[in-house]
């Protein structure tokens, strides 16, 4: 009994323990030294020297203050940026010298805060400073141009001429801190304090705690007072380092707090049991008292020895409850690598495609990617990605600021808002940017208009169109196959991959979500118009529903033919049944199907493809080839459309015959430069359109009229029995009826619906023999209506009278309203 008993209390003794020991190691390990007694802060006092700031430094913080960053935030992407730089140099050190890590071999930042202390901690194991360090680098800008910098920044001026020239992201701490200390070990130096509260002087002293880092810098920031919930807060720090740090070579930690479930001895459950084990052995010694009265009388006795022996077992049991405890400890926050500055030959497609949903938060994965370095006058590396999906609004939004690259400086984020890599029709690509020597301001949030920067943005640009060629080309074999008939060779190409799309597919999927961004670049990118014209597609005439290019056009014309036909209109069905087509399609010539709003501006900017012409087939100007035989036919019905020109008077501006309809009897072509039907249609669509300020632009129409047409023959039959001058009612309508139909089979707008309404009554009561100007038959009168009273009549002109009376008023108030 008394050896089951010593078990369990062993057992509860050494949970105990163990829960001791741990929460010591937890203690140790999550609460770094931020702070100094009072005893300390007196023993530092007394050894520390203070200093002046130099005078630049001074009117340089006050600048950063007030007016130099526009987030405060930056600050820790600044301190971060600075533990990185020592982190490398203490790396570097140990290259040549494996002695430097000393035992101090993890090379790390760590992050904590304390907001009852309302302070921040940023703590790196790299290469720390000396006292002489401290001195120069927070308290001296010893560098050439600062005093230049800091006047052209104090008057407004463009002081980007100076950058490189030296860095101050340290002083950005003061954006949020009224006070900084800095504790720095150097491998040649003892610990160091270096504190200031942004005022004109600094003190840098010997620690008096010793050594306690072991190496590196320890920047304790104490914030001021509307800085504290936002930065002593686990949430924002996090999401802090993940946007700025998030691809620094070392592991960033965040001290954090968790709910942790443990077992801890249960002081009750063990005074009950010891209580229950008491009188258990009390009832158990009157048992055996009960048992030897029982014998001596010669009773027969129970056996309950097993059952005591099991109740004692699970007496043995240690006695345990389970709590909740909120348990700090340090969490890596950068866990995503920065894969573009590995070999491309080393990435597989699978970690390419992870890279862009962590990059994009985009699950559905990216069509296709571009790897590459550039080198020369500058170097960076790049990963660009074309999503599979076009984001909501994305043209709705075209001219707002662009978020479609992220510009890194050695791994470090500086903006991902930056727009100047890329033109603005390329802002669906996605991906990111990196250099080790891009030229920064002092904020390293704006980038010097340089010519390097303009170098890059070339370079980049080049490589997405080079990747959206290579996509097209792919297509283009694919078809190229299947028009000869022949079988795929290339097994691979049948395979989809990361992006679940054939190679040959790519493009087709790509055009569909982005086309409108390429007819935007053929638009405003006059340098790399020709090879954004060489992406275009559309369907034509004999592509029977696919898209096709304007090379492979191009490539199945005709040796006679001199130009690529086009046609604008508002669908596809519209432009199908088009009168316009007729002639050609009768010839066998091709004609593209331009239906989106933007093939108005972009033929406009477009006028060639590789040196072909391209000609609009509702446009004067037109040749067929057939001019000769054109100009005879223009003779023989001169009469007809000299008498068509003066009934239409302002309407057109001549009537002549066509050689573009083959069975319509006429159409309304549109001047070579003036708007088309489709443009004037789109241009009265807009919001703020005035089609009377902008008749200008409205061309004068010319009719053309189908020699070999029945109506046309008929009609100039007709015209030749009139007499000089003389316009029949008769005729005049048919005339303009046939304008009428001319205009809205040609697309363009009827202005005048209503004589064209009275136009047709007209036809159709000619039609039936009735005659046009006959009356309409007069209502008849009701006679069901009741018999008026003397009192009915009083009382209606009564209320007559009431409602004239209020009618006035009713319409000033709605007015009013209105």
């Amino acid at each position: 009994m008394q050896i089951r008993r010593l078990l369990l209390l062993a057992v509860i003794l050494l949970l105990a323990c163990s829960t001791a020991i741990h929460a010591d190691e937890t203690t140790e390990q999550a609460t770094p030294d931020a702070t100094l007694t009072s005893e300390e802060e007196s023993a530092l006092a007394a050894k520390s020297e203070s200093f002046e700031f130099q005078a630049e430094v001074h009117r340089l913080m006050d600048i950063i203050i007030n007016s130099l960053y526009s987030k405060r935030e930056i600050f820790l992407r600044e301190l971060i940026s600075n533990s990185a730089d020592a982190l490398d140099k203490i790396r570097y050190l140990a290259l040549t010298n494996q002695t430097s890590l000393g035992e101090q071999e993890k090379l790390e930042v760590r992050i904590s805060f304390d907001k009852d202390a309302k302070t921040l901690t940023v703590r790196d194991s790299g290469i720390g400073m000396t006292r002489e360090d401290l001195k120069r680098n927070l308290g001296i800008v010893a560098k050439s141009g600062t005093s230049e910098f800091v006047d052209a920044a104090t008057k407004g001026q463009d002081a980007l001429a100076l950058i490189g020239q030296f860095g101050v992201g340290f002083y950005s701490v003061y954006l949020v801190a009224d006070k900084v200390t800095v504790v720095s070990k150097h491998p040649n130096d003892t610990q160091q304090v270096w504190e200031s509260m942004a005022d004109k002087t600094f003190t840098v002293g010997e620690d008096p705690r010793g050594d306690t880092l072991g190496r590196g810098t320890q920047v304790t920031l104490h914030l001021k007072e509307d800085a504290v919930s936002d930065f002593a807060n686990e949430h924002e720090l996090r999401k802090l380092v993940k946007r700025y740090s998030e691809f620094i070579d070392y592991p960033i930690y965040l001290l954090v707090t968790k709910s942790v479930e443990k077992e801890i001895p249960d002081e009750d459950a063990i005074r009950e049991a010891e209580e229950a084990k008491t009188k258990k052995e009390e009832e158990k010694a009157k048992k055996e008292a009960e048992k030897a009265e029982k014998l001596a009388a010669g009773e027969t006795v129970e056996e309950e020895e097993e059952e005591i022996e099991v109740q004692d077992d699970e007496d043995t049991k240690p006695k345990v409850k389970k709590v909740t405890e909120q348990v700090k400890e340090w969490e890596r926050v950068n866990d995503v690598k920065a894969i573009w500055t590995r070999n491309a030959r080393d990435i597989t497609d699978e970690e390419y495609a992870d890279f862009y949903k962590q990059l994009t938060k985009d699950e559905e994965g990216p069509l296709e990617k571009i790897h590459f370095q550039a080198e020369g006058e500058i170097t960076f590396r790049s990963i660009l990605y074309v999503p599979k999906k076009a984001p909501h609004g994305l043209y709705d939004r075209f001219y707002e600021k662009s978020t479609a690259l992220k510009l890194y400086v050695r791994r470090v984020l500086i903006s991902d808002e930056f727009e100047d890599f890329l033109p603005r029709y390329l802002n669906f690509i996605k991906g990111v940017v990196d250099s080790e020597d891009l030229p920064l301001n002092v904020s390293r949030e704006t980038l010097a208009q340089s010519r390097v920067l303009k170098v890059m943005a070339k370079k980049i640009t080049r490589k997405v169109l080079d990747m959206l060629k290579k996509m097209a080309e792919a297509a283009k074999s694919k078809d190229e196959e299947e028009d000869e008939g022949e079988e795929k060779k290339d097994e691979e190409n049948e395979k989809k991959d990361t992006s679940g799309v054939k190679a040959e597919e790519k493009y087709g999927v790509f055009w569909k979500e982005f086309g409108k961004s390429i007819k935007l670049g053929v638009i405003d990118d006059r340098a790399n118009r020709a090879k954004l014209a060489k992406l275009l597609r559309y369907q034509t005439s004999k592509s029977e529903g696919k898209v096709i290019s304007l090379e492979e056009y191009v490539d199945r014309m005709n040796d006679k033919q001199k130009h690529i036909y086009y046609i604008t209109g508002e669908s596809l069905d519209a432009v199908k049944k088009s009168p316009f087509l007729e002639r050609l399609a009768s010839k066998g010539l091709e004609v593209v199907f331009m239906v989106d709003p933007l093939d108005e501006y972009l033929v406009q900017s477009l006028t060639e493809f590789d040196g072909t012409p391209l000609q609009s087939i509702t446009k004067e100007g037109l040749k067929l080839g057939d001019e000769d035989r054109l100009e005879k036919w223009k003779e023989e019905l001169k009469p007809l459309t000299d008498w068509l020109a003066s009934v239409y008077g302002d309407k057109v501006e001549k009537v002549t015959v066509s050689n573009r309809i083959a069975t319509s009897p006429c159409v309304l072509v549109s001047g070579q430069y003036g708007w088309s039907a489709n443009m004037e249609r789109i241009m009265k669509a807009q919001t703020f359109a005035n089609a009377d300020e902008a008749t200008w632009l409205h061309s004068k129409k010319t009719m053309e009229i189908n020699p070999r047409h029945p109506i046309i023959k008929e009609l100039a039959t007709k015209v030749s029995e009139v007499a000089e001058g003389e316009k029949p009612e008769s005729l005049l309508d048919l005339a303009n009826l046939l304008y009428d139909s001319a205009l809205l089979s040609s697309g363009f707008m009827m202005k005048d619906t209503q004589e064209f309404s009275k136009r047709i009554q007209r036809l159709i009561s000619t039609g039936l023999n009735i005659d046009p100007n006959a009356e309409v038959e007069p209502e008849p009168e009701d006679s069901s209506e009741p018999e008026q009273t003397e009192e009915t009549k009083t009382e209606d002109s009564t209320n007559t009278n009431t409602e004239s009376e209020a009618t006035p008023s009713d319409a000033e108030h709605a007015h009013d309203e209105l």
